[in-house]
């Protein structure tokens, strides 16, 4: 009865809130909180400006695409009323845009569809001279072209269909095909499913400098086991989705690297080493002229990168470098050329912690730019002609993130960019030479602005996005302020944390504590940046009496050297798990007005199944969970991912069987709500189906709630995430009781 009263009286409240406190519906049913929109933006060549859509002053509904000068002036480039295809009423829908490299074509994408990572449409070209446009690839059936990318010369354009790559020249509008056995299981030009998730890349073709030639990968996914998901609402008998999913220890697909003239012709493949299933090819470009390509070739258990080079006219290949560990390795993306091709810029955590190295082209010298015990997160830009390389780092707060610049020659010389004074998050898109960059800057409780900046001096144009009214919303908010902090669990291990505590709270009371978890080694949940709605549902469940808290475990991806990132090797959920208890129950000892009865644990994803191994693992400390697209078995996700933090399942039998929830759930006690889309194509339902099978087997009473055919962000459909925050506040709210108590 008392639980019944405490629900009643809180929802009775919620109905006479003010302005000053949130509901779910404010959050994600209202355009309350939406943050105003700037982008794409693509920079000019010679970085006098950038191009950006804008909503059309004489055409409402459609998108004019403006070009902008460094000083502000603004021209309308391309209007909607140009972009309405004949016989049509309505402007083209501009999805993405690209500029042809000689400044005179536009390229449009839209009529857009994903299909798992991949997105079909339409592409269609405007001709910045003419003033015409037309469709490419018009003899195919509409919405079913991708990749669409101009040749170097400007004159053709390639792209794949049916996974197969075509050629359109962009005078003459003939089409060729350049690959004739695309099907189902031979991909040619783009990705599988698992190299498109965990490699990032998606676009499989490369141009030569001379327009005369493609490189492209091609996969063989005949031998890679088949996965199906069921969509049981859209028709009146359901509907089999198959797609080839390898999973730990299961096959991969085979991989490997062409070269076709443009014109037409036989492909000829490199003659690269090793079982091209057992290997990976995850980054491959042209080195600066036409007749080589470098690539990363990686082992299955990715503790091996090894650096290639490829003749384009022999299809030998050589090998110039590698980078090894005794974990596992990260791929480099886009590497950067200098010196007219003769170094390359190589990111490498060989010395401890995540530098900068410029190799020479032969692989043989290796200098180290950015020097010190601390990490480099990623390349931002290069500003050779005044020799600086510009980065993203933080060397003394792996809470936050600040640009960097170091010298190109060697010399270790480094200066910090971003202003100091300026605690939190700071991203940058730089302009080609580095001199100006578009800089957004947000903190944990405080919404991103936008700027045009200037380069070193880091002086302010203008600013292009300033989020006022999202800002007055948020700051308007009842609310304490957010505390960082770092918590002891012993032998020396200190855990990067933050808490949100109630507006009106009280030190000499208990309040319940709400963990928000990932603990995975892809990412973190520690971060002074703009939360977005996961920060806003996380202010209102304070507001209703709850302290929310988040604490990063050894493992997690962030800023403090390869050896805090890769102790969890061949451990994950062991270790992470382990670490997240001795933060709780450090925190329980160390502040009074935490409530040891009342600690709840919530996470998507990695965080789910986070979620999942406290609850069960730790079943006396942890009272409510809520797991959400959770992995409950190692074994049940994608080969890449897993093989790379676990190694393979026969060789760590016990550390499979340990990591996964599912081992555990014979010990659950607490409450206990699953979350699970059925569509979901990346953790798949499976996952949540077994883990409901072995809590059935032991008797555990528990909550499920399945969303049809929504995938892993569970998104989709009207009201979707509306349903989905409610159901996690009222499972909270019933499950573990919310406000202070006296002591």
């Amino acid at each position: 009865m008392i639980l019944i009263s405490l629900i009643y009286s809180s929802q009775n409240h919620e109905g006479k809130r003010s302005a000053s406190t949130l509901t779910v519906e404010r959050i994600f049913a209202s355009d309350e909180f939406r943050a105003d929109r700037f982008g794409p933006v693509l920079w000019l060549k010679d970085s006098s400006g950038y191009l950006t859509l804008e909503t059309s002053e004489s055409l409402p509904g459609g998108n004019d695409l403006i070009r902008y000068s460094i000083e502000g002036n603004k021209e309308v480039m391309v209007s909607a009323n140009q972009l309405i295809p004949s016989g049509e009423s309505t402007p083209l829908r501009i999805d993405e845009f690209s500029l042809s490299p000689d400044g005179n074509y536009l390229l449009v994408f839209t009529n857009t569809r994903r299909v798992f990572h991949k997105i079909y449409g339409d592409y269609w070209i405007f001709d910045l001279k003419n003033r015409n446009f037309w469709k490419l690839g018009q003899e195919f059936e509409p919405g079913s072209l991708t990749l669409a990318t101009f040749s170097p010369d400007g004159r053709k354009i390639g792209y794949v269909q049916d996974n197969n790559i075509f050629v359109e020249d962009l005078h003459q509008h003939n089409i060729t095909q350049l690959t004739e056995d695309g099907s189902d299981d031979i991909i040619n030009g783009t990705f599988d499913y698992v190299y498109e998730e965990e490699f990032f890349i998606r676009n499989g073709f490369r141009w030569s400098p001379d327009s005369h030639t493609i490189a492209y990968w091609q996969l063989d996914s005949t031998d890679v086991p088949t996965f199906h998901m069921i969509n049981n609402t859209d028709s009146l008998y359901p509907r089999l989705i198959p797609f080839k999913f390898p999973k730990p220890g299961e096959k991969n697909s085979s991989c490997r690297i062409g070269v076709v003239s443009a014109e037409g012709g036989k492909t000829r493949w490199f003659q690269v080493p090793g079982d091209p299933s057992d290997n990976y090819i995850p980054q491959m470009d042209w080195v600066g002229n036409s007749d080589e390509i470098l690539f990363q070739h990686l082992n299955r258990l990715q503790n091996r990168n090894e650096v290639m080079v490829g003749d384009a006219r022999t299809c030998q290949v050589r090998m110039i470098m590698t980078d090894t560990d005794e974990t596992w390795v990260h791929v480099v993306p886009n590497i950067h050329w200098l010196n007219n091709a003769q170094n390359f810029l190589w990111i490498s955590e060989r010395d401890g912690w995540r530098h900068v190295y410029l190799v020479s082209r032969s692989g043989q010298d290796k200098t180290l730019l950015t020097q010190g015990s601390y990490d480099v997160e990623s390349i931002e830009g290069v500003d050779e002609k005044e020799g600086w390389l510009y980065y993203i780092a933080s060397p003394t707060n792996p809470t936050q993130r600040y640009l960097y610049r170091a010298s190109l020659d060697g010399s270790g010389k480094s200066e910090r960019i971003t202003p100091h004074g300026r605690d939190g998050t700071h991203s940058y898109q730089l302009s080609p030479g580095s001199r100006w960059a578009f800089h957004t800057y947000s903190r944990f409780e405080t919404p991103p602005v936008t700027s045009l900046i200037r380069l070193p001096d880091h002086q302010n144009i203008r600013t292009v996005v300033q989020n006022s009214r999202l800002r007055e919303n948020v700051e308007s908010q009842e609310r304490s302020p957010v505390e960082f902090f770092r918590i002891d669990i012993g032998d020396g291990v200190l855990l990067d944390a933050w808490s949100m505590k109630p507006p009106d709270f009280d030190p000499n009371k208990k309040y319940p504590v709400l963990f928000y978890v990932y603990g995975e080694p892809w990412g973190s949940t520690v971060r002074h940046s703009w939360g977005r709605n996961r920060y806003l549902w996380h202010l209102m469940l304070t507001q209703h009496g709850y302290i929310v808290m988040s604490v990063d475990n050894r493992g997690t991806r962030v800023p403090r050297g390869r050896a805090w990132r890769k102790i969890i090797y061949r451990q994950v959920g062991i270790l992470a798990s382990s670490d997240q208890a001795a933060a709780a129950r450090a925190i329980i000892a160390s502040r009074d007005y935490v409530d040891p009865d009342r600690i709840g644990i919530w996470g998507r994803s990695g965080g789910g199944a986070m979620t999942l191994n406290a609850m069960f693992r730790y079943p006396d400390l942890y009272k409510t969970g809520m797991s959400v697209a959770p992995v409950t078995n190692h074994r049940l996700y994608n080969s890449i991912y897993q093989e790379r933090y676990m190694g393979l399942p026969q060789d760590n039998v016990e550390g499979y069987e340990k990591g996964s929830p599912v081992t555990f759930a014979h010990q659950l006690k607490g409450n206990l709500l699953l979350v699970h889309g059925t569509g979901d194509d990346n953790v798949h339902y499976q996952n949540t189906e077994m883990l409901i099978n072995e809590l059935i087997k032991h008797n555990k009473s528990f909550t499920m709630m399945s969303y049809p055919n929504r995938s892993h962000g569970i998104r989709e459909g009207k009201n979707t995430s509306l349903h989905l925050f409610k159901l996690l506040t009222q499972y909270l709210k019933k499950n573990l009781p919310l406000g202070p108590l006296s002591h």
